[in-house]
This record gives C-alpha cells, structure tokens and sequence, in this order.
C-alpha cells in the first residue's frame, strides 16, 4: 500500500495548488508560468519521508496548461533491530496537463479533466521509487460559494504499473480571511483496488499568504483518518507566478 499512496500523492499533488492535495478546476492564464517548491514531511509508523518537489506549470491557451514535476526526497528508517537507516535519491519525474473546457458560467461550475505521466526516475532498489510508469485520469470541479468560499472536488484513477491501480478521491474548501491570507482545509483518499485494503484516508489544514504580487507563501499539516495512511503530515513553500501578464 505504501508506494500506492506515494504514487497518489506525488501524481496528483504536483501540478495542485499548494499546500493542497485536491486540485482546482483553473489552469494557469496563457503566457503565464507558475514555479512552486518547497518541503514535505511524512511520517508513518518507523519512517520519516522528506520530500523536496519542484514544479512549473505554464498555460498554454485559455482552457490548457502543462506542467512538470521533479525534485528530491530522503527518508529515515528505523530498523526492526534498533539501527536507523538514511536513503535518498531524486524524485519520479511527473508530466500533467489539464483541460478546462466547461466554464461555471454556463454549466454552474468549473470542470476540468488532469492527465498525469509519472516516469520512474526514483530509486527503486532503495525503495524510494515503484520502479514503474504510473499514470493518472483525474476529474475535477470547482465551485465558488457566495465571494468567499470555494469548494474543490476531484475523483480520479491511477494505473500503477498495471498491478496495483487505485482509485482517489477528494474535497477541498478554500476561504478568502483577508485580502492577502486564504484558509484552506481537505480530505483526501485512495482505494488499492487489487488488494481490497481499507481506505486510506487523510485530512489537512494550511493557509496561502500572499506576501508580494506573484508570490504565495503556503503551510499546511495533515493527519491519517483511517487505513494505511500516513500517521501525520506537514508541509511548507511557495508559488511563484510570472510571465507576461500579472494575473492569474
């Protein structure tokens, strides 16, 4: 179940806006890029995963975006005999576009459907990597709610190497505090559809603060609900978006 979930995690959350796992309906506006980087932590039962992604996602025209992902990771083990072991390794290269042709204008929200190629560049013999070729179809709606509430919904299938194919699922609410500060909080799940596992489920709260015109600085912390997921989760970095134009 592990490398079902990393794979989820790093297939879906790569091109979603920070800190969140849920994506949004919106793609960057054409002629505009967005850089985003930053830390992740993980821990599960004896492991600490620390994951360091690097993502830039650029639009393409008004409906499209393509992106991509990379970046490092590191993870702390402990033995069953007692003895602490370090690994590191580059991360999965992942590739993602998403198309927004139905706008909340005429169809009451934006849908949008994400395609995600993950290549298996990590390092599979140090167990920091499955080894394989992941791929990922996922839908995605976003609702506003009154000027200052959105609601992100997403439902999604990965082909994970063909054995272990998953399906997940999510929600996302997002609340504009202040001019320059949004509160954000998800639940996330997968479903191991081979193995029949328990849903493995997670939720988290983080918030988006604008500190300059362009840049976003993000956090956030999660913990497991239920099944295989992570004991808990923590995250921080920002986005910066530049290009030819100033917004989004």
């Amino acid at each position: 179940m592990r490398w079902v979930w990393l794979g989820l995690l790093a297939s879906t959350a790569v091109f979603a806006g920070r800190p969140l796992t849920v994506d949004d309906a919106g793609p960057v506006a054409p002629g505009q890029f967005e850089f985003e980087t930053g830390v992740a932590f993980e821990h599960a039962g004896n492991c600490h995963h620390f994951d360091f992604p690097l993502g830039l996602t650029a639009g393409i025209v008004k409906t499209l975006e393509a992106g991509i992902g990379f970046g490092g990771q590191l993870e702390e083990r402990l033995e069953d005999h007692g003895t602490g072991c370090t690994q590191s390794s580059i991360g999965d290269l992942a590739l993602g576009l998403k198309w927004n042709p139905l706008a909340a204008e005429r169809f009451w929200a934006d849908h949008a459907l994400a395609l995600t190629a993950k290549l298996p560049t990590a390092d599979s013999e140090k167990d920091l990597g499955s080894g394989v070729a992941d791929f990922d179809l996922t839908y995605i709606a976003t609702k506003s709610i009154g000027e200052q509430w959105n609601a992100d919904f997403n439902l999604g299938y990965t082909w994970v190497g063909g054995d272990d194919d998953a399906l997940h699922y999510g929600l996302a609410l997002r609340w504009q505090a202040m001019k320059h500060v949004e509160l954000v909080g998800e639940v996330f799940a997968n479903t191991e559809l081979a193995a029949r596992q328990d849903t493995a489920m997670t939720a988290g709260v983080g918030a988006r603060w604008e500190i300059m015109d362009g840049l976003v600085f993000d956090a956030a912390a999660g913990a497991g609900l239920r099944g295989e997921s992570p004991d808990w989760t923590a995250t921080i970095g920002f986005t910066w978006t530049f290009g030819f134009n100033n917004k989004k």
